[in-house]
């Protein structure tokens, strides 16, 4: 089945590149920050916004946009009125034994995911991340580039965590929680914390 992607900036075309390298259809993009359809990204046509959905009814679609309120409410938006909702896992990632991808998630180039995790819905393993063995990651998180996430992790529903973070086993991530780039968590972080710094400490 063709695909359409929800967003045409650097994330989307990143996506976009998935497809690409696995050989699947892709037919457009949605972005209603055009207002005018016709323009083309990487040679695929703007197609409209993600209200246009239903004028492709044969169609899946994927949303490719880094942040997670912006995504969520999109993905959310197509989910409740029936859209069909792909996922994306580029060739060159790696999938463990057990491994759970949630619908609309999407695994970029490089990314490990070890053995029994399980990744929500409309998340992003973004670039060259690694995800160890029996994380949990809720639904609309953003794993983002080089992040390490030791064995046992969870992170709670749309959490990021910060280009290049590290964090030790075991640790719980609450909801909508931010790790800054480049920390290093050590303890449990609660629900809507951002968390900076090696140690990573909380600063609201």
């Amino acid at each position: 089945m063709s695909t359409i992607i929800i967003g045409a900036g650097g994330h989307g075309q990143v996506v976009a590149d998935v497809f690409f390298q696995s050989e699947r259809e892709l037919i457009g993009f949605f972005d209603s920050r055009y207002q005018a359809k016709g323009k083309t990204v990487l040679d695929l046509e703007i197609l409209g916004s993600e209200e246009n959905w239903r004028d492709y009814p044969e169609t899946e679609f994927i949303v490719a946009i880094g942040s997670n309120q912006t995504r969520r409410r999109i993905f959310e938006l197509l989910d409740r009125e029936g859209a069909s909702i792909t996922t994306a896992i580029h060739p060159t990632a790696i999938l463990g034994t057990a491994v759970d991808i949630g619908r609309g998630s999407q695994v970029i180039a490089g990314a490990i995911v070890n053995i029994g995790t399980s990744i929500g819905q409309n998340c992003i393993i973004n670039t060259g991340c690694t995800v160890d063995h029996h994380n949990l990651i809720g639904d609309h998180c953003h794993i983002a580039p080089g992040v390490n996430l030791a064995g046992n992790v969870t992170v709670g529903n749309g959490s990021f965590i910060g280009i290049g973070a590290t964090v030790l086993p075991g640790v719980t991530i609450g909801q909508n929680v931010t790790v800054g780039a480049g920390a290093v968590v050590n303890r449990d972080i609660p629900d809507g914390a951002t968390a900076v710094g090696v140690p990573a400490r909380w600063v609201s």
